[in-house]
């Protein structure tokens, strides 16, 4: 028995070991985590989204950003590369493949799709499917995850860098935001890049996680995304106010992942996942959540499978609050409003979601019947 014992006893010693000391890609940061409030108030749990109308991308995953185009269709990005849109014949066609990982997208005023690739930087796609890299480097440090974008009125493009330590060509997408958001080590930055003159510059760092941008409806400022901290942060683009961050919506349930405008003054906000206990808990451990890292991917904190878009206005407030607690049409990124239609996009789906335009005058009901005799549209 007794060498029985003593190989017991080893292997937990290296097992110990292993999860105290093995190295690991993260050097944990020890912050506070605000309570979770969960879904309470504003957040209150519901099934807007349990029944929505999904359109099937025949076998492509992940729609993770959506715009519509000066042709009126519908464009989306996906995991392979490929960037989709719903024809006049209400078909899904691919209409370019990237190379990389097209995540933010958004037609500019000469109906180039500007595209924040992370595998390949900023890139423009002409009308005729040419491909040009727009950006690669900024002050000095490689654009290796690139996520969100949004262009003003003036042409100027402001990008989410979601992090300049864990690269999505290394890690892939998934993976390097996992490893960012449990480090929690302020890598992501907002950058300012003005096509006309080929100069960019960094507007924000320091951000956990800097995910969707959307500019503000006034174009005085520019709205982002820290998943890492739950929240929405404002930044002016003019005068003192011009770098300067103010908080629009924190505490958020869940991950925040990109932002769009809407109509009537309100932005679009996806949340992939609620937000983990876990993590929440050892936020001001940083040792433990090195410990964490080294347990097997299985055992770690990862996205749930739970739908839900919110709108909110300027001052922060929640107006429409949309989910999916059974996981119908789950991880969901973001949301675009096309007339009467809201269209959903996800991080690990197979299709789009469509559901009614809480934002117009048409019900529910008509919604759902229509879409469900014309689902692509």
């Amino acid at each position: 028995m007794k060498p029985i014992k003593s190989l017991a006893l080893a292997g937990a010693a290296a097992l110990v070991g292993y999860l105290a000391f093995a190295p690991v890609a993260i050097d944990p940061v020890a912050w506070q985590a605000p309570a979770n409030q969960g879904y309470t108030g504003s957040f209150a749990q519901n099934q807007h989204l349990s029944q929505v109308t999904r359109v099937e991308l025949n076998g492509e995953v992940g729609p993770e950003d959506l715009d519509l185009g000066p042709d009126g269709l519908v464009y989306f990005s996906l995991l392979s590369g490929s960037i989709q849109r719903i024809n006049a014949q209400n078909e899904i066609e691919e209409w370019v493949n990237t190379g990389g990982r097209p995540l933010g997208i958004e037609f500019d005023a000469n109906g180039h799709l500007i595209v924040a690739d992370a595998m390949k930087g900023l890139l423009s796609i002409s009308p005729e499917k040419q491909i040009t890299v727009l950006l690669q480097n900024v002050d000095g440090k490689d654009l290796r995850y690139a996520d969100d974008l949004d262009i003003a009125r003036d042409g100027k493009i402001y990008l989410s860098d979601a992090s300049t330590k864990f690269y999505a060509d290394v890690y892939g997408t998934y993976g390097a935001s996992l490893l960012d958001i449990n480090e929690h080590g302020g890598h992501g930055r907002l950058i300012e890049f003005d096509p006309q003159t080929g100069k960019a510059l960094t507007l924000l760092d320091g951000l956990n996680f800097a995910n969707g941008v959307a500019l503000s409806h006034d174009q005085q400022s520019v709205l982002i995304n820290e998943t890492g901290s739950y929240r929405v942060l404002r930044v002016g683009l003019y005068g003192e106010q011009r770098g300067q961050a103010d908080v629009v919506i924190d505490n958020l349930p869940g991950f925040p992942d990109n932002l769009a405008q809407g109509n009537q003054g309100l932005y679009w906000l996806g949340l992939v996942s609620p937000r983990s206990a876990a993590l929440d808990a050892l936020s001001a451990y940083p040792t433990l959540r090195k410990v964490v890292q080294r347990l097997p991917a299985f055992m770690r904190p990862k996205a749930q499978n739970f739908g839900h878009v919110i709108a909110i206005n300027d001052a922060g407030e929640v107006i429409h609050n949309l989910q999916d607690p059974l996981g119908m049409y789950g991880q969901t990124t973001g949301a675009l409003e096309v007339g009467e239609r809201l269209y959903i996009s996800s991080l690990h789906e197979t299709a789009l979601a469509l559901t009614a335009n809480p934002n117009s005058a048409e019900t529910v009901e008509s919604a759902f019947s229509e879409a469900n005799s014309n689902p692509a549209m």
